[in-house]
């Protein structure tokens, strides 16, 4: 069922990009209901000709939306929000996705507005991607489920705490640079075993993909997939009693919480500029 809702991207990048054809694909928006503003006429140019989106180069023709969806850098939120806050409508709901930027920070800049945070990952540019929402003060439960219908065409959908929001950026906003540095290290490390580099990247390639999709498709947790592969005194298991001694599973959960600091403390410099913007 299509949205009765126009929607504004306000930024025509790759995520912005990603919502638009996955609405699309999925029957969620008509094109007529979608507009893009971008500064880049090349940008607007191509998305209007791809997807046959409107396109503008005004801001205030995207506020007018009833959804207004922030796809710019969060470096540009100090300029950015002060400029839409005389547009946008109390009855607007304003989706931020830029990434360490808290819920807060955007409410201080638009006082009147319905927010929503999401971190999406970049698994949505092929319709496989997690997105996590956090509501703001004045955002209830039916902008909520706008919000949810909007990243559900692009993969799945979970609601958290704007506090936990660090937890996802670490798990799965920066989780797929991870699996690449897997497929890499793996596919090195079949090259050193012998194996040409394209045998190792394909195998390395094929590998994750099948075991993400088996994972995903199968009713049974990680933990019992893992088993039905790994025979006692067997191939694999004698290689994650490697990865158990090298201390595997503290070094991921070392990752997250480095990633996760580093949000937490991208999160408190964007609120602080947003702040300092507004108080001017």
């Amino acid at each position: 069922m299509a949205l009765s809702q126009t929607v504004a991207f306000i930024g025509g990048g790759n995520m912005a990009t990603a919502l638009i054809h996955g609405l699309l694909e999925a029957g969620v928006a008509e094109p007529s209901r979608l507009l893009v503003s971008d500064v880049r006429p090349e940008s607007l140019a191509q998305l209007n000709a791809r997807y046959g989106v409107q396109t503008t180069r005004d801001n205030r023709k995207a506020c007018a939306c009833d959804v207004v969806v922030l796809a710019v850098k969060p470096q540009s939120f100090p300029s950015l929000l002060p400029e839409l806050a005389p547009w946008i409508a109390a009855s607007s709901l304003v989706i931020s996705i830029a990434a360490g930027v808290p819920v807060h920070a955007v409410e201080h800049c638009l006082p009147h507005a319905r927010v929503v945070r999401a971190m999406p990952n970049t698994p949505a540019l092929v319709s496989a991607g997690a997105t996590a929402l956090a509501a703001g003060k004045l955002a209830g439960a039916g902008e909520l489920a706008l919000a949810e219908t909007i990243f559900a065409s692009v993969g799945r959908v979970v609601r958290v705490a704007d506090a936990e929001m660090d937890a996802v950026t670490a798990l799965s906003g920066s989780g797929p640079a991870y699996v690449f540095l897997l497929a890499e290290a793996l596919a090195n490390a079949g090259v050193a075993l012998g194996l040409s580099r394209e045998t190792a990247s394909i195998l390395a390639t094929q590998t994750l993909y099948g075991a993400g999709k088996l994972l995903h498709e199968s009713s049974e947790a990680p933990q019992a997939l893992r088993s039905k592969v790994t025979s006692p005194g067997g191939t694999t298991a004698a290689g994650i009693a490697e990865l158990e001694k090298q201390g595997f599973a503290r070094a991921v959960e070392a990752c997250l919480r480095a990633a996760s600091q580093r949000g937490a403390e991208l999160g408190h410099a964007a609120a602080a500029a947003l702040n300092a913007v507004s108080e001017q």
